[in-house]
C-alpha cells in the first residue's frame, strides 16, 4: 500500500514537473517572439539637420529603437545643399558605408542608382495614404528611392497692421508684390519683403516667376528658353527689388532661414516663404510678429498661373546597406501616420498623406484657431492646384548653379538682364550638349504643370 502511495507521488510529480518544463517552454517560445526584431543592428544615416528638422529625430528615433532594438547613429546633420555635397564626395570615393539619408525630389536625380527600389518593401496599402502624385515624384525610372516625409510650396506671410495702416489690399500678381515692397519700403530701419539671394533657392525663385509668366525654363527638345521676354521681365522683378533696396542689403547671402527670421524680426513687411514657418512666425517665443501675421495664396504672374514650385523632403536606404530591412522598418516610421501627423501638428511641416491632412484640417476647423485654419487651407489649395517640380533630371542642381550665379550678377548691377540670362543660357546649352540631351531619342522636354 505505502509502495502504490510512492509511486503516485513520483507520478504526480512528474506530471507537475512536465507541467512547469512546458510552461517554461512556453515562455521562452513567447519570450523569443517578443524580442526586438533587429536586436543588435547598427543603422547609420546622413541627415538634414537645422530649422525644425531635428524635432523627428529626437521624438520618433529613440522610440524605434525601444521597439526594434536597433541603434541608429546619425553621422551628419546638415542643410541640404551641404549635405548634398558631402553624400558626392561619398560617391566618388566609394565611401557609401552607411545606411539611411535624407533626400529629396530635387536632389535625388542625380544619384538615383546608390539606393534601393522601395516598391520591393513597401506595400500598396502602405502606400496609399501618401498623395499619388508625391509617389509618383519619388520614383525616377520606375523605381520608388524615396520615401515622401514632408512636403512643402511657398505662399505670401503678410503684416496685417501694416498693410491696413498703408490701405494696400495685399498683393495678388508679381507686379503688385515688387510695386509695394517699394512702397513700404524705410531702409534702414523696414523693407517690404525679403528674398534668398543664392543657390538654389535663388534659381527656384526665378523659375517660379517664371513660370508664372507663362515662360519655361527649356524648350521641347531641352534647349534653354529662360532669356525670352518672360525671363526678363522675372529677372526685373528681382533686380528691382535689391536695387531699390525694398530687401535687406544682406539678402544677396540669404537661405530660408535667414528670410524666415528677417519677418519673424518685425523689420519687413512681408515673406514669400514656406508653409512649415507659419507656426514659428505666430508663436510669441520666437517672433515679434505674432498675432499679427496673414497668409494668402500668391503669386500669379502675366501667364495667369501661381507660382508653385515645390518640394519633398524624403528618406532613402543605400544599396550597399547591410541590414536594409532594418533601414526600411524605420524609414516607415519616420515617414509613417503618427510621425507625419507630429511634424504637422508640432512644426507645421505640410504632410504629404492624406490621411494626416484630413486630421489636421478637422483639427484646426474646431479649434477656434482661425490663423492655423486659414493657413492650412491655402497650403492645401496650393499643393492641389499650383504645384510643380523641378526637371527631374540629374543636371538640375548643375544648372542651378551656373544659373544662380548670373541672376546675382544682374541683381548686383554687374550685368544687364540681358547679358546675365544670356551667359547663363549659353553655359546651360553646352552642359546639356555635352550630357547628350540634343542627340536622336532624346526624350521630349514637357513642361512641368503639376507633381
Amino acid at each position: 500500500m505505502r509502495k502504490q502511495k510512492n509511486v503516485g507521488r513520483k507520478w504526480i510529480c512528474g506530471v507537475l514537473m512536465g507541467m512547469i518544463g512546458l510552461m517554461l517552454l512556453w515562455g521562452g517560445i513567447g519570450n523569443s517572439q517578443e524580442s526586438p526584431r533587429f536586436k543588435g543592428v547598427v543603422l547609420k544615416a546622413k541627415l538634414i539637420g537645422g530649422g525644425k528638422y531635428e524635432l523627428l529625430y529626437e521624438k520618433f528615433i529613440p522610440q524605434w529603437e525601444k521597439k526594434t532594438g536597433a541603434k541608429v547613429v546619425i553621422l551628419s546633420k546638415k542643410q541640404h545643399f551641404a549635405l548634398d555635397r558631402e553624400i558626392k564626395k561619398d560617391i566618388a570615393a566609394g565611401t557609401l558605408n552607411w545606411d539611411i539619408a535624407s533626400n529629396h525630389i530635387s536632389f535625388a536625380a542625380q544619384y538615383p542608382d546608390i539606393y534601393i527600389d522601395l516598391y520591393k518593401y513597401v506595400s500598396k496599402k502602405e502606400l496609399a495614404s501618401f498623395f499619388p502624385r508625391v509617389i509618383k515624384a519619388c520614383t525616377i525610372g520606375g523605381r520608388l528611392i524615396q520615401m515622401p516625409r514632408h512636403g512643402d510650396i511657398r505662399n505670401l506671410y503678410y503684416r496685417k497692421s501694416i498693410y491696413e495702416r498703408y490701405g494696400f489690399t495685399p498683393p495678388d500678381t508679381w507686379d503688385e508684390f515688387k510695386e509695394q515692397a517699394i512702397k513700404l519700403t524705410n531702409p534702414p530701419n523696414f523693407y517690404g519683403t525679403v528674398i534668398v539671394g543664392k543657390e538654389e533657392a535663388l534659381t527656384g525663385t526665378f523659375y517660379e516667376i517664371l513660370m508664372a509668366n507663362g515662360g519655361s525654363l527649356f524648350d521641347e527638345n531641352w534647349k534653354p528658353t529662360f532669356d525670352s521676354p518672360a525671363g526678363q521681365k522675372s529677372l526685373g522683378i528681382l533686380v528691382d527689388l535689391y536695387q531699390s533696396h525694398a530687401v535687406p542689403p544682406g539678402s544677396i547671402n540669404y537661405l530660408w532661414d535667414d528670410t524666415a527670421n528677417a519677418f519673424a524680426s518685425g523689420t519687413v513687411a512681408s515673406d514669400y516663404d514656406w508653409g512649415g514657418w507659419g507656426p514659428f512666425f505666430n508663436n510669441p517665443k520666437t517672433s515679434k510678429v505674432a498675432g499679427d501675421v496673414w497668409t494668402k495664396r500668391f503669386g500669379r504672374g502675366d501667364g495667369g498661373i501661381y507660382s508653385g514650385w515645390s518640394g519633398c523632403h524624403t528618406f532613402s536606404v543605400t544599396k550597399t546597406s547591410k541590414h536594409k530591412e532594418a533601414a526600411v522598418d524605420l524609414v516607415k516610421f519616420l515617414t509613417s501616420y503618427e510621425a507625419s501627423l507630429f511634424q504637422a501638428e508640432t512644426i507645421g511641416y505640410a504632410p504629404q498623406r492624406e490621411d494626416v491632412w484630413k486630421k489636421v484640417l478637422a483639427d484646426a476647423r474646431v479649434s477656434g484657431d482661425n490663423y492655423t485654419y486659414h493657413k492650412l487651407k491655402v497650403w492645401y489649395t496650393s499643393f492641389k492646384e499650383d504645384a510643380f517640380p523641378v526637371p527631374f533630371i540629374p543636371e538640375w542642381i548643375s544648372i542651378s548653379d551656373i544659373i544662380y550665379p548670373e541672376l546675382q550678377a544682374a541683381m548686383l548691377g554687374k550685368k544687364t538682364i540681358k547679358e546675365a540670362l544670356g551667359d547663363a543660357k549659353e553655359k546651360t546649352y553646352e552642359l546639356m550638349k555635352e550630357a547628350g540631351y540634343y542627340r536622336k531619342g532624346v526624350r521630349k522636354y514637357e513642361k512641368p504643370t503639376e507633381w
